[in-house]
């Protein structure tokens, strides 16, 4: 089966087919397709039905497919827990059926995975500037949502079609949003303060559009370079949006005590999309230029 060279171009129009039209991602990405005049569609069929996919496909006749569905879970990954099964059948089996159908027809499936399969260890120690690299082996089994992502990366290896895309506690300017990892941390009674990767998606979702078009596989850290902690980005809030924002931090120990499942805390290191796409801005530079000042409610010092 063979697949357009990394780094090719095509000559016939792009058309791309987007599954997760009710998700944050699939939804952006619908737009930023509108804006550049990219003729999309989103799937209909569910990515644990095969031939529902095979459909889609024969009618849809795509350049690319994009894959931002799955579950992480309502309200959060705790869910995932509790239904596993689900979990399984959608962040597992959907996902290498999707894979496997591209494949078939000589596609490359961009596919919006997550780092979450990380944490700091004794190699890469907090705030060491040392990040997890693409071919490192997920350390992070904590959450059964984190297994089964750090399970289908592994499989997804071995598909020679598949750009693997790991997204992490990602961000944008609509601080409406409540999947928005600012708009988060802004409701809860306590934060932890732990410097983490973190993904812009204003800044990265339209790379990830230029990546499809380069038609780029493999696994990719798909995080802005550097690191960010919670009392950061709580500070540019109050910086630039609300001067009375008050805060109250505890402990991981503190925060196990009130989540069911732990949660991940890593760096990853962002230098092979750098490499790619050397105008990426590093993660603070990019939270203030794409996310802070578009919002700014305070005057301008």
């Amino acid at each position: 089966m063979g697949f357009p060279a990394n780094g090719s171009s095509q000559d016939k129009p792009y058309k791309f087919l987007i599954y997760g039209k009710t998700g944050w991602i699939g939804g952006l990405l619908g737009k930023l397709c509108e804006a550049q005049g990219i003729e999309y569609k989103y799937g209909s069929g569910r990515l644990e039905n095969r031939s529902s996919l095979e459909s889609d496909l024969t009618t849809v006749k795509p350049t690319h497919v994009f894959n931002a569905a799955g579950v992480t879970g309502r309200p959060n990954v705790d869910w995932c827990e509790s239904h596993k099964v689900e979990t399984i059948r959608a962040n597992v089996v959907g996902t290498l059926t999707l894979a496997d159908v591209c494949r078939e027809k000589g596609l490359i499936l961009i596919n919006y995975a997550t780092g979450c399969i990380f944490e700091y260890d004794s190699g890469h120690e907090l705030r060491s500037g040392i990040g997890f690299k693409e071919e490192d082996t997920p350390n992070f089994i904590g959450s059964f949502y984190s297994k089964t992502k750090a399970m289908v990366e592994e499989l997804l290896k071995n598909y020679d079609n598949v750009c693997t895309l790991r997204v992490r506690m990602p961000i944008s300017a609509d601080l409406t949003n409540p999947r928005n990892f600012i708009t988060k941390i802004t409701k809860y009674e306590k934060v932890v303060n732990i410097p983490n990767s973190m993904t812009i998606l204003d800044e990265l979702l339209p790379i990830s559009i230029e990546m499809a078009k380069r038609n780029l596989t493999g696994i990719w850290n798909f995080t802005n370079p550097g690191v960010v902690s919670h009392n950061e980005i709580l500070e540019m809030y109050r910086d630039y949006i609300d001067p009375s924002f008050r805060w109250k931090n505890f402990t991981i120990e503190d925060q196990a005590k009130v989540i069911v499942a732990p949660r991940s805390n890593n760096e990853l290191d962002a230098s092979k999309l750098s490499k790619e796409f050397p105008e990426m801005k590093s993660i603070k530079e990019s939270l203030i230029e794409n996310v802070f000042k578009p919002n700014r409610k305070t005057p301008v010092a």
